[in-house]
Order: C-alpha cells, then structure tokens, then sequence
C-alpha cells in the first residue's frame, strides 16, 4: 500500500544532538513498514525546532546588528533541511542495516494557502520568545510581522495558521514514490506560501497534520497515519472513566470534536485531519497510533481507524 506517516516534532527533540539520537528510533517504525513491503511518504512536525532557529538568529542579531533577523518562512526551510537531513540519514541506515535496497530523498515543499484565509485577519499563534516594547517596535520595523503584548511577560510575535489548500511538489512527490523511493516532504506542514502570478512565502504555520492530509488526499494514500504518544484515541482523557476507540466513525469523530472532547492543540487537529482524509478519500483509511506500534496498526492489531461509516 501507499503509506503517508505523519510524526510530530516534538518526537525529534529540543537540539540537533537530542534529535540524531531520537529519529534512529521513528526510522525502525518507518522501516518496519517498508519491510512489510508499502511505500512510505513522512510528514515531521518542526514547532521546537523553528523556534530554536529563529531564536538563533535574533540572539546573533542583538550581539551583532549587522547579522541579519531571518524570516519565518525562510527559517521553516531550514528546519526542513536539517531534519529531512537527520531522518533521511536515520531511515537510510536502517534500509541498509536490513538489506533493503530502497533510497530516500527529503523534499523542500512549499504549501499553498488562501490569501483570504479568515487566519490573515487575525494572527493568534504564537512562536519565539518575549520581547521588550522597544524591541517588538524594532521587529516590526524590519520584518513587518505582528507583534501582541502577552499576558505582562512582554511582547510576542504572532502568526496566521492558515489551513492547506495545495501542495506545490505533488507531482515531484509522487515521481519519487512511483520511483521507489522513500520521500520525506512537507516538514512542519509545508512553507507556506501564496499563489498569484508567482508563489510568496508569507509569515505563517501551517498545521503539520492538515498538510499531511492534503498530502495524502493529492498523492491518493491508501493509509494516512498519524503517530503520537498514545496507542489510541480517547474520550475523558485521563479521567476514571476514559474509554479508547478502535475505530470511530466520521460522525462520532465530529460530535466528539463539537464537544470539546479532544485537546485543541493535541488531540483535536489529528482526529480533524484523520476526518478530512477520509472525506476526500473514502477508500482510503485514517489511524492515529503510537510511534512504536506503526505496523502494527496497519495491520488493524492497535491504534485508532477512522472510517467513513
């Protein structure tokens, strides 16, 4: 089957050294599905990371004015770089270490968004650090991004999350996949950008999981699976009466999002993009699962299958 495996970037760690360690362990799941005989499309988060490049830069700026303040869009590819860097290495080793005769390419994507996304008007996601009023002033003077006070620790800058609406390298993605590889594309959801007569990054953050989607609906994944810290998904999260799902219907995964059942910056956009898959691929199959019990779920012995009945 065509796999599309989404991993979070909080799975990879908080530095380059912590993260070379940990993708060695997302390359045996990864690998155990390539061994099974699938092809394999990974989608990584890169929130810890960007922050940590960005950060980078506006330290070295403030030592050194002459060293320029990177951009997000411009600091998203380079999180893409050095990561698809990092689990290309990982899963390339774990291929030979198998004797898999199978080759891995990292794609630099840029994802589409609506310039009219209602996200524009109201930037709220906040990225990087606090800043005193002086310096936002600066910020915004230089990179014309938007800056908010927030909550009296001093001023933050803020971002769109726009939701996906294309995926530029599609065709370049699924060339490789036909050519037999293993692809690493649209890290950290993509760097967003918008089309008019040519294609703008613009300062936003797309949400990992909604572009793993889009990926998956574009590419016509068999299986969109997402890989998280829990085996499967549950209501009453942690309370006496928390109940697990093998499988959930497109209606019971909706009414549980209208409740308020699933976190909004954890569980909740993975159940949403599991639900936009399956919509627009209605023989395709969505699973949200462990890290450590990929092929597992594949086979249907663990994690979460969303379906359309």
């Amino acid at each position: 089957m065509k796999i599309l495996v989404a991993l979070g970037g909080n799975a990879l760690g908080d530095n380059p050294s912590e993260q070379k360690e940990l993708v060695k362990h997302a390359a045996q799941s990864i690998v155990d599905l390539v061994a099974d005989g699938h092809s394999v499309v990974v989608v990584h988060g890169n929130g810890p990371q960007v922050g940590m490049i960005q950060s980078s830069f506006e330290n070295a700026h403030e030592v050194k004015n002459t060293i320029p303040l990177m951009p997000l869009p411009e600091c998203g590819a380079m999180s893409i770089g050095y990561i698809g860097y990092h689990l290309q290495n990982a899963i390339g080793n774990s291929l030979l270490a198998r004797n898999i005769d199978k080759k891995v390419a990292t794609i630099v994507t840029q994802t589409v968004v609506d310039k009219d996304d209602p996200a524009f008007i109201n930037p709220t996601k906040p990225i990087g650090r606090f800043y005193s009023k002086d310096e936002s002033v600066q910020m915004v003077k230089e990179l014309g991004i938007t800056m908010v006070e927030d909550s009296g620790r001093g001023y933050r800058q803020v971002v769109a999350s726009p939701k996906p609406v294309d995926i530029v390298e599609k065709d370049v993605i699924s060339t490789l996949i036909d050519s037999g590889y293993v692809v690493i594309a649209a890290g950290g959801g993509g760097i967003p950008v918008i089309k008019t007569d040519k294609l703008t990054g613009v300062s936003a953050v797309i949400d990992k999981d909604f572009s793993s989607a889009k990926l998956a609906e574009l590419i016509k994944a068999d299986v969109f699976v997402i890989l998280t810290g829990v085996s499967k998904v549950c209501i009453n999260f942690n309370k006496p009466d928390q109940k697990e799902f093998s499988n959930m219907s497109i209606k019971e995964a909706n009414y549980y999002i209208k409740t308020g059942e699933f976190g909004k910056g954890s569980m909740e956009p993975k159940v949403q993009a599991a639900v936009s898959f399956v919509e627009h691929n209605p023989n395709g199959k969505a699973i949200i699962a462990s890290l450590e019990e990929a092929a597992l779920a594949i086979k249907g012995q663990t994690g979460t299958s969303i379906s359309k009945d």
